[in-house]
């Protein structure tokens, strides 16, 4: 069961990497068409360079922000013997609904299902968390 939560763990850090080259890629476009300068990237001060470049850094920060609370429950599960089948499908779900809101986020940004899915994800969070504060007490 371990090696499986660590692959879904896997699978959130392949994301953050996989948005960071989008992010990447969007802000050399940016420079290249001339909508930025590179001297605005020693601030970053990137609202000139457009919609499609500051959601991408946006999603990128995203992954720094409740996916390290997925990281640590997977960690503190591991630690604490709290792994089980329902655990990791729970941690699956997160991941897929993480992919599912970057998706959203990087194409449409279809405001009601990029927030659904951050609810949800959020919510399934919770749910992790409890099982590992059940397993402990």
């Amino acid at each position: 069961m371990e090696k499986w939560l660590i692959v879904a763990m896997f699978t959130q850090v392949f994301l953050t990497f996989a948005v960071m080259y989008i992010m990447g890629k969007r802000r050399f476009r940016a420079a290249k068409q001339k909508t930025i300068e590179m001297k605005d990237f020693l601030t970053m001060e990137l609202e000139k360079a457009g919609d499609n470049v500051r959601v991408a850094d946006r999603n990128f920060i995203n992954q720094f922000e409740m996916p390290m609370l997925f990281f640590i429950a997977c960690l503190t599960a591991l630690q604490v013997n709290a792994v089980g089948t329902v655990f990791v499908a729970l941690a699956w779900v997160y991941v897929a609904l993480r992919i599912i809101h970057s998706v959203i986020h990087l194409t449409s940004n279809t405001l009601k299902a990029r927030y659904y899915s951050f609810v949800v994800s959020s919510f399934i969070m919770v749910i992790m968390w409890v099982l590992i504060l059940v397993r402990i007490f």
